[in-house]
């Protein structure tokens, strides 16, 4: 899948003793749909960038982990160096409105999800507050959603490179291939 742009996911408000489990799923589930890396505001947690590392040592690709980080400073340099901001959210542009041109945009692109309450700061600073339904639901099926109308789909045909096993397809059962041994 080659693109003009590098996404980058930010999640907001991280709280590890509560949100560890689901901030891992919003990073698996960025790096498996075709963002480039995860960024998570909050206290730095290793246990979640540690459990990202693992899939990525097994499985393949490129992905860039970085807990701890200020959301406003991350904020402002993205948009500094040219990039936009994109906070998916109940209360925005619906999706089909908006997907177009986010898509055809060559800027890099931040892609905000909540944990706990989003700041009413973070609406202003975005660019496109992008509605993924109209009703509560998990941020991991909000990113899961975006990614897949941003990519078209292509996210299905990526190659992580490195991999150590790679998943074949099958009507039943596992089919798990070994693609090379973890220590060459």
């Amino acid at each position: 899948m080659t693109r003009k742009y590098r996404v980058i996911v930010l999640r907001l408000g991280h709280r590890p003793q509560r949100d560890s489990r689901v901030t891992t799923h919003v990073g698996l589930t960025a790096r498996a749909l075709g963002a480039n890396g995860i960024l998570i505001a909050g206290p730095v947690d290793k246990g979640v960038e540690e459990s990202i590392r693992r899939v990525i040592e097994k499985w393949g690709g490129v992905f860039e982990i970085a807990s701890g980080v200020n959301w406003i400073n991350v904020i402002n340099e993205w948009k500094k160096r040219g990039g936009e901001i994109i906070h998916l959210t109940m209360y925005g542009v619906h999706l089909n409105l908006a997907i177009n041109k986010i898509r055809c945009s060559s800027k890099d692109k931040l892609i905000i999800v909540g944990a706990e309450k989003v700041p009413g700061k973070a609406f202003h600073l975005a660019d496109y507050n992008v509605a993924i339904g109209s009703q509560p639901h998990s941020e991991v099926a909000a990113l899961a959603i975006f990614l897949d109308r941003l990519f078209q789909g292509k996210w299905e045909e990526l190659n992580f490179k490195n991999a150590v096993f790679r998943v074949i397809p099958s009507k039943s059962g596992k089919k798990v291939f070994r693609v090379r041994n973890r220590h060459l």
